[in-house]
């Protein structure tokens, strides 16, 4: 009877609520219209009407949340001396009603803080934290905690007997806000995209997302731990609380893969947050397409830090003096350029500050004065030539082809895929600058045949971090910029971004980038975007160059660092968060925090993977589980002729159990085309998520290379072969590595409900 009553109390507070969001979504295109039609009497009115409509079209992107819940708690507080007793209703935005009274206080206010992290030790006032849930505009269930006041006292109704339900949780005294809401999300099917975690943030997590802006924070979390979730709901807060600061200096995200991407895209969106630029590593980079793939000896080359020195070397080695004398006429002579006026240009080139292409100006400028000189001494001054003058010399001089194809010997224009290609193509050139620095061998594996031209190139994820780090060497090539044209929608059209400097040209780059991905290419390939806030999720597989890419991008020494060492699955990931630390640099000592408990995954699935981590990481505690699923592990060993008979019935098996959840099935990436085709064969619908065409991981059923699971969730997930997956980086494809083990344990620990093997191999020791 209680709880029908407080259904009914809060149904009534929604159509409130409803009612005041639906005067708000019409004063907001009243201002949106009204701008419209304004009358524009000059260059004032026209940025005023921009503002205007600017507001007004973010306004209503906000109150936008479709047919998610506005709110979905309530916090009451004790009575204060006059015996008042504030109340808040707590939600995905703020919403008052046509008297401005507030209705709904946003999730990221101060006010809502208690709504997190209220415990029975330390109630911060509150008397009862209500979780509502609601479906669309009805509201299904009311979930009340109380605690107690200063005597110890529950503040409980006189009809009401508390309660709670322990189904599906695990008793060890683990703090839980609303348990109830908890498990029900937890147990929720999963759609193929990340959902927001705003209504059972807990409050280890809220301290995070609310930890302070400047500086490095480092969120270390095992699987289930929400370290993603957070790190997305703390870059919507900082948007919150920073707004003035960060809408300005912008803020991004980074993940490890464009699956990823797209899996968390809704995130931010659903809490109010538009304005976040989402990247990959090798998509900061412009003007690079990714069609390659290295091995993983090569990768972990290309990732390596001694990369920074070889590409610094062979740029100096196309610094370089001509070997002969160059003849060039002019007017009625010919001038010869020395070799040795080329060598003393290059020396004092060389020590000159800037960048290269910056430096090739003062190079071509001091010889073609020098030889200008000569002929105004030898043919000028004895009246024999017409010319003006020196400086008029020396254009004529600079202008001519043979000086022009000897300038670009001495000290050529270069960008950044040009001089990676020359250096990769020519092994003479990668021996001048590998030597002992690099061995024989490791030069070896870095060369490859060149191309004819630059759009031949299949550019893999590692050259991205390297072009990426020529170009800071190398400089803008200087070749013309025009306007930034972003289609139909009108925004920054025909702005020349030339005539803008420091933060508002940074603001006017960020734009373009993030509206129109496509224009980039009209940006000059050495302008980096920088942001004042960057928050990088599975961290831990970044190579030492790809974290040298993220730091050029950081504004402001503010960045939110999220991964797992103990699943840190890349040929080249970094050893350590020490690791990690010592190339981002830190302006101030960076603050560390631990997620140690797990919502996601359930017990039977940590503990089947405790000891792969063990053995891969020694150092590394799993998180500690907070509910049951009810499924143990199920391990089928088959002969080879039976495996394609046993997948196919455990894969029929775990989409039956869990539907209309989704199924993930995990190999080595070698053998997805090969376990698609043996379930395709059989009737069973099943995709490789990355094919564009696909539904990417909103089908029911996925086959994922293992190494690309990072970050993913699904209901159930079947694991094939985990020896092979276990060998990854082993020479011996019969023994396991480090490496192959923390990929075998993030394959296993990416179900919340249901794990399976299926193997014909041997099994890891650590699953016996």
């Amino acid at each position: 009877m209680a709880h029908r009553r407080e259904v009914k109390e809060e149904q009534a507070f929604l159509d409130l609520a409803l009612v005041a969001l639906d005067h708000m979504r019409d004063e907001a295109r009243s201002l949106r219209d009204s701008a419209a039609v304004a009358n524009m009497r000059g260059a004032g009115d026209l940025v005023e009407r921009d503002v205007v409509m600017g507001t007004a079209l973010n306004r209503l992107d906000q109150l936008a949340i479709g047919d998610q819940s506005l709110f979905f708690g309530r916090i009451d507080y004790l009575p204060d001396e006059s015996g008042q007793a504030d109340s808040y209703h707590v939600g995905r935005l703020a919403v008052s009603d046509d008297q401005l009274n507030p209705l709904v206080v946003d999730w990221r206010a101060p006010v809502a803080e208690a709504f997190y992290r209220a415990t029975g030790v330390e109630s911060l006032g509150l008397t009862r934290r209500r979780h509502v849930a609601i479906r669309g505009h009805e509201v299904i269930s009311v979930e009340d905690e109380y605690f107690a006041d200063a005597n110890g006292e529950l503040m409980l109704p006189e009809d009401e007997v508390r309660s709670a339900t322990e189904e599906g949780l695990i008793e060890g005294g683990l703090a839980l806000g609303g348990p109830g809401a908890l498990l029900a999300a937890l147990g929720r099917a999963r759609t193929g995209r990340m959902g927001d975690i705003v209504a059972t943030i807990q409050g280890e997590q809220d301290r995070i997302i609310r930890s302070p802006l400047a500086g490095v924070l480092l969120v270390q979390g095992g699987p289930g731990t929400g370290k993603t979730a957070v790190a997305l709901h703390r870059a919507a807060y900082l948007l919150f609380t920073f707004r003035a600061t960060l809408e300005r200096q912008g803020v991004l995200v980074v993940g490890p893969n464009p699956l990823f991407l797209n899996y968390i895209e809704n995130v931010l969106p659903s809490l109010g947050e538009s304005g976040v630029t989402l990247s990959t590593i090798s998509g900061l980079v412009t003007n690079v397409e990714i069609r390659g793939r290295d091995t993983e000896e090569v990768d972990q080359l290309k990732g390596d830090a001694r990369m920074v020195t070889l590409i610094a070397r062979a740029l100096r080695t196309r610094q370089r003096p001509l070997r002969d004398d160059v003849r060039i006429p002019v007017g009625r002579a010919i001038v010869v350029l020395k070799a040795r006026y080329t060598a003393d240009a290059v020396e004092r080139a060389r020590r000159r500050p800037g960048n290269h292409n910056q430096r090739r100006s003062a190079v071509g400028r001091e010889l073609a004065n020098r030889l200008a000189q000569e002929y105004y001494q030898r043919f000028v001054r004895e009246g024999m030539d017409e010319v003006a003058g020196v400086s008029e010399l020396a254009d004529i001089i600079r202008s001519k082809t043979e000086f022009q194809e000897a300038l670009q010997r001495i000290w050529p224009r270069l960008s950044g895929q040009e001089l990676l290609h020359d250096l990769f193509g020519a092994p003479a050139l990668l021996r001048a600058a590998g030597k002992g620095l690099f061995g024989e061998n490791e030069l070896e594996l870095l060369a490859r045949e060149r191309s004819a031209t630059l759009e031949e190139i299949e550019w893999t994820k590692a050259d991205a971090a390297l072009i990426d780090e020529a170009r800071i060497l190398l400089g803008p090539r200087r070749r013309p910029r025009p306007p930034v044209k972003l289609g139909e929608s009108g925004i920054l059209d025909g702005i020349d971004l030339d005539s803008y400097q420091g933060d508002v040209r940074a603001a006017a780059l960020r734009e373009a980038q993030r509206l129109a991905p496509a224009q980039s290419t009209e940006l000059d390939e050495a302008e980096f975007v920088t942001y004042g806030h960057i928050v990088v999720d599975e961290a831990q597989d970044l190579s030492p160059m790809e974290l040298r890419v993220l730091k050029r991008r950081d504004l402001t020494g503010s960045m939110t660092i999220v991964g797992d060492m103990g699943q840190a699955t890349t040929a080249s990931s970094s050893a350590s968060w020490n690791s990690v630390l010592e190339v981002l640099d830190p302006r101030r000592e960076p603050t560390r925090v631990d997620l140690t408990v797990s919502y996601r995954t359930p017990e039977e699935v940590l503990d089947f993977a405790a000891p792969t981590l063990l053995a891969a990481s020694p150092g590394l505690e799993p998180p500690r589980p907070v509910r049951r699923a009810g499924f143990m592990p199920i391990v089928e060993i088959v002969s080879p002729d039976d495996f394609a008979a046993t997948l196919v019935n455990a894969t029929r098996r775990e989409v039956e159990m869990v539907a209309p959840g989704r199924v993930a099935v995990i190999v080595t990436g070698r053998r997805v085309d090969e376990i698609i085709a043996i379930l395709t064969s059989n009737g069973i619908d099943a995709i490789d998520p990355r094919e564009s065409e696909s539904k990417g991981l909103g089908a029911d059923l996925v086959v994922l290379a293992a190494e690309g699971a990072n970050g993913l969730e699904f209901d159930a997930t079947i694991v094939v072969e985990p020896g092979q997956i276990a060998s990854r980086g082993s020479e011996d494809p019969t023994r396991t590595s480090p490496r192959g083990l923390r990929t075998l344990y993030v394959a296993m620990t990416r179900p919340t409900r249901r794990l399976a093997i299926v193997a014909a191999g041997a099994l890891p020791e650590t699953l016996l």
